[in-house]
């Protein structure tokens, strides 16, 4: 599983991450959110460097297609999370909520698209790809900042524009995946 296969050890290190990740948001004032912007961008950056070695090294393995996605989704709920609970608004909330109900609905989709040997059907669309990306651009945004509405705060500003661009894309590529899948959805296939 692990027996020198970097990629996956990369992506087991973006989980050993986290809890690193909720003490550095919680060191107050600059430091805090620095560290914790910091690491976030590291976890992002394994993200793209595990499936790039994956790749390269010919290393692709049932486990790492497993771990990768989980992974990321791990780091970005939890991101969201504390975001939610620092600023306490529903401006946050709401993409909050949409983001991680997105991903538990498209899961599930996953899982059942399995079982009929339909997975490609709901593998990764390009939309998909820009979603993430965008979504953890706005969070190391917001996390740059201190943690409080300032509308005069450019940078807040465009983290949010961000984070509500990615949800108008969560949105989107559910959409297209629930499309997708609507011939077993429906008892139809």
């Amino acid at each position: 599983m692990l027996n020198g296969n970097w990629p996956n050890i990369i992506t087991l290190l973006r989980i050993v991450l986290i809890p690193i990740f909720i003490l550095a948001f919680y060191i107050p004032g600059d430091l805090g959110y620095w560290l914790s912007s910091g690491i976030f961008i590291f976890a992002c950056l394994t993200d793209w460097l595990d499936g790039y070695l994956a790749r390269r090294l010919r290393q692709e393995s049932r486990f790492g297609a497993f771990l990768d996605p989980v992974a990321d989704k791990l780091i970005v709920v939890v991101a969201l999370i504390l975001l939610v609970e620092e600023y306490s608004t529903p401006i946050l909330s709401i993409p909050a909520v949409v983001i991680i109900s997105r991903e538990i609905v498209i899961s599930a989709l996953r899982e059942l698209m399995a079982e009929f040997g339909r997975s490609k059907q709901v593998a990764v669309a390009y939309v998909g790809k820009v979603k993430t990306f965008l979504q953890m651009t706005s969070i190391v945004v917001i996390l740059t900042q201190p943690h409080y509405l300032d509308f005069s705060n450019y940078i807040i500003d465009i983290g949010f524009v961000l984070l509500y661009i990615s949800m108008f894309l969560t949105l989107w590529s559910m959409f297209i995946y629930l499309h997708a899948s609507w011939g077993i959805l429906n008892n139809r296939e």
